[in-house]
């Protein structure tokens, strides 16, 4: 096989910057979708902490339903109570 023809100065350095330009631009590219990469990351964090905040704000509301009918049934027990207290004190009242 016989070579290609001679190249002159101009051509090599020429391609030399060409290939020193080529290796910035594959470097500043790798920069970038490492960036990329960690941001999407991050989305798919925050993407999860949006869910798990959705998911307990719906069951603090669950809990607070939950307390809020546990409170009514303390107070009809408590007049419930009351009430008995009141038909005993009566009865011994009679005796």
């Amino acid at each position: 096989m016989s070579e290609g023809p001679e190249q002159s100065p101009e051509i090599d350095t020429a391609l030399q910057q060409l290939e020193a330009a080529i290796d910035r631009l594959e470097g500043r590219l790798d920069g970038l979708f490492d960036r990329l990469e960690t941001h999407r990351s991050h989305e798919r964090e925050a993407d999860a902490l949006r869910m798990d905040r959705a998911r307990l704000a719906g069951d603090l509301d669950a809990a607070k339903a939950r307390e809020r009918e546990l409170q009514r049934l303390a107070d009809e027990a408590s007049e419930a109570l009351g009430a008995a207290i009141s038909e005993v004190r009566e009865a011994l009242g009679k005796v």
